[in-house]
C-alpha cells in the first residue's frame, strides 16, 4: 500500500512540476527535505502525532520551511497533512527524486574507495563515467578503509569492482577451486 500511494502522490508531484517547468527546483527541494528528516527524527515524531492538530502540523511547515520551499511545496505537504497521508513523505520525496532524475537524464552513482579521493580524479572519473553512459551523473565518494587500495563504482544495478579485496577474493576462490592463479 505504501508504494501505491508514494507512487500517486509522488507522481501528480512530479506531473505538477513539469507542467511548470519546476521539475530540478522542486527536485533539489525535494532532496533537501529528505536530508532534513533523516537528520531530524523529531521533525518524523512532530509531524505523525496525533495529539498536534492539524493546523498546527500545517503552521509549523508554513513557518519552519518558508525560506527553504517554494509555495507548491508547501502546499503539498499541507495536502499530505489534510489528506492523512503524511506518514508517506519520505517514500513520496524518494519516489518524486527517482521520477525527476529519470526524466531529467540523471544518474546517482557512488565510488567506494579506501580513502578520500582527490577532486582531480573524482572530476575524471565523473567525465567518463557521463561520458560512458550519456546522462548527467551525481557522483558520491564514500570511504571502506576494508577495500584496501583500488575502487568500486555503483550505478543503479551496475557494478564495476577493481578494489585490491576483490582480487584477493577472487585469487582465493581459484586456489580453492585447485585452479592456477
Amino acid at each position: 500500500m505504501a508504494n501505491e500511494v508514494a507512487e500517486r502522490y509522488a507522481q501528480g508531484l512530479f506531473e505538477l512540476a513539469w507542467e511548470n517547468d519546476t521539475a530540478e527546483s522542486k527536485k533539489e527541494q525535494a532532496e533537501g527535505l529528505l536530508q532534513t528528516i533523516g537528520s531530524t527524527p523529531e521533525l518524523n515524531v512532530f509531524l505523525r502525532a496525533v495529539k498536534i492538530t492539524k493546523d498546527e502540523k500545517k503552521s509549523f511547515i508554513e513557518s519552519a520551511f518558508a525560506d527553504a520551499l517554494d509555495i507548491d511545496m508547501i502546499h503539498f505537504i499541507k495536502l499530505l497533512i489534510d489528506k492523512g497521508r503524511i506518514y508517506y513523505l519520505r517514500d513520496i520525496l524518494e519516489e518524486f527524486v527517482r521520477l525527476a532524475n529519470e526524466r531529467l537524464g540523471i544518474e546517482n552513482a557512488v565510488v567506494w574507495s579506501a580513502r578520500p579521493l582527490k577532486e582531480a580524479d573524482l572530476k575524471r572519473l565523473l567525465e567518463a563515467l557521463e561520458k560512458k553512459s550519456g546522462k548527467k551523473i551525481n557522483l558520491e565518494n564514500r570511504i571502506d578503509p576494508e577495500l584496501i587500495a583500488g575502487i568500486k563504482v555503483t550505478i543503479g544495478s551496475t557494478v564495476t569492482d577493481v578494489t585490491m579485496k576483490n582480487r584477493i577474493e577472487s585469487l582465493k576462490e581459484e586456489l580453492l577451486k585447485g585452479g592456477q592463479a
